[in-house]
């Protein structure tokens, strides 16, 4: 072979083995990779944010992802299953709740472990939740009650 040639062919070589090191890198970092575990549920009035392949966290720390969202027809809350991994025993009375990452994050779930000495097991529901925070909500109450400041302060 040529010299330029064999040159061509490590750099050939060099390339994909970084892109095979970046792909097995973005793999490991995202929800694409399946959680083997057990599976809970957990009911909120709001799920806002939340959607298939999320994480589920304790503590920060990623240990399954949701598998599925849908409306309880007789309730209308919606009904969050997902997975966590098979060496976490969550105690019967945790709980669950629609964090962010951040202010401009994304969502995840959120599982804070009880007290209680029983786990629960497959296809159990977390009963303790509670939804997200509406951000917008919140800011909207903020001016408002500012402005009924102003005007009750100009009033007198």
């Amino acid at each position: 072979m040529e010299k330029g040639r064999v040159f061509e062919t490590v750099v050939g070589v060099f390339v994909l083995v970084v892109a095979a090191c970046f792909f097995n890198y973005v793999y490991s970092k995202s929800s694409w990779k399946s959680v083997d575990g057990y599976i809970l549920k957990a009911r909120f009035d709001k799920a806002d944010g939340l959607s298939e392949g999320t994480d589920v966290k304790i503590s920060g720390v990623r240990v399954g992802k949701i598998d599925s969202i849908e409306v309880d027809p007789k309730t209308f809350f919606a009904v969050v299953t997902f997975h966590i991994s098979q060496d976490i025993k969550l105690p019967t009375d945790s709980s669950a709740n629609v964090a962010s990452d951040g202010l401009f994050g994304g969502k995840y779930l959120s599982l804070t472990p009880g007290g209680e000495e029983e786990s629960l097991k497959s296809g159990e529901e977390i009963e303790h939740t509670t939804g997200p925070i509406n951000l917008e909500g919140l800011i909207g109450k903020f001016v408002l009650s500012k402005d009924e400041n102003k005007v009750a302060d100009s009033a007198n």
